[in-house]
């Protein structure tokens, strides 16, 4: 009895230890699972379909609620409890960072909440070409970065806010030298406009502060004279012709009597005739009405513009006026009689044309 006694024993042991083997399977079969599952959850794609890449914005203030709000709303993650249990693992909550985002297709939790929490945003690409007016500044960067347009406008009115950077009212739009520039999204109005004033202060060289002192000018005086160049003509080779006319005229005390001037003045930059009843118009802007130059730039000139500007050529030019050909360019005189005569042929044509 006592070896089948014996052998019911074994039998018994083997059993017991295949069923703790066959549990010991599942639970890490168990195991595994879950650790693929949560692996997949925090590694795994959480974007939804969308383009190659989208853009997430997160504004100064925002609370860890507004980010999660942002992230569902716009369509950008697919399963927020997932996301929401991976950025309270890694402490994002308390870290919040106001930015521009680059979220691409296929990005996980772990991309997204890592990214954010570290603040590593997209820069934006500025690229200012000509700008009439303050208030086209302040619609160029207020559409572009999260700086407040009310701010801005506020900043380009404040008298002893421009003193620092030796301007005014009137001067500056000097400050903004069309270029392409990278900012960060949520820089601020004042950060930004500081940025633009060192890149004017960086193109002022030592070289171009000479040629303007050989002219008879400041880099601000340049820059003004610049803009009516600018205004005046696209052809950048006729551009030293146009501003050796009025600078002619500056030395001479005589009106610039620059049409464009008449434009800004009046705020009507379709004009495409001046008559006489506009260049009646009172402003200090209207070279026809003050001598010298006007107190501001009447656009923010290209570097073209101002590079023509500091290599003015002695010329003994006082006039000049569109070509009678449309060409587009200008025909250049040194006497009013010859200017007359040019521009009889110019209003024929306008009046030929039905202008």
């Amino acid at each position: 009895m006592l070896p089948l006694l014996s052998m019911a024993k074994k039998k018994q042991s083997a059993g017991k230890s295949t069923l703790l083997k066959r549990s010991l399977l599942i639970i890490g079969c168990l195991a595994a699972g879950a650790l693929v599952y949560v692996s997949y959850r925090v590694f795994g794609p959480n974007t939804r379909a969308f383009g190659d890449n989208k853009y997430f914005y997160i504004h100064t203030g925002s609370t860890y609620n507004d980010v999660v709000d942002g992230l569902q709303q716009q369509g950008i993650i697919r399963n927020a409890g997932s996301f929401n249990w991976l950025a309270k693992e890694l402490g994002y909550p308390s870290k919040v960072k106001a930015g521009r985002y680059k979220i691409t297709h296929g990005m996980s939790n772990f991309d997204i909440v890592k990214m954010l929490r570290s603040g590593k945003q997209s820069p934006v690409t500025l690229v200012i070409n000509k700008l009439r007016t303050k208030e086209d500044f302040v619609h160029k960067v207020s559409t572009n970065l999260e700086a407040d347009s009310t701010t801005l406008r506020a900043m380009l009115k404040d008298q002893v806010y421009l003193r620092q950077f030796g301007l005014d009212t009137n001067t500056v739009m000097c400050a903004v030298v069309p270029n392409t520039y990278e900012f960060y999204w949520n820089t601020s109005a004042d950060a930004a406009f500081r940025k633009l004033e060192k890149a004017m202060d960086n193109f002022w060289t030592d070289e171009r502060k000479a040629k303007a002192k050989a002219l008879g000018l400041t880099p601000i005086q340049v820059t003004i004279l610049a803009s009516i160049v600018e205004e005046e003509t696209n052809k950048n080779d006729e551009k030293p012709l146009v501003s050796s006319v009025y600078l002619n005229r500056y030395r001479k005390g005589m009106r610039l009597q620059a049409d464009p001037t008449v434009k800004f003045a009046l705020q009507d930059f379709g004009l495409k005739r001046i008559r006489e009843g506009h260049t009646q118009f009172d402003s200090p802007y209207n070279t026809y009405r003050y001598e010298g130059l006007p107190p501001g730039p009447i656009c923010t000139p290209s570097e073209k513009s101002i590079t023509a500007v500091l290599n003015t050529p002695e010329t003994d030019y006082l006039y000049f006026c569109a070509r009678a050909d449309f060409s587009g360019y200008h025909a250049f005189a040194a006497t009013y009689a010859e200017h007359l005569e040019n521009a009889r042929k110019y209003q024929a044509e306008l009046n030929k044309r039905g202008y």
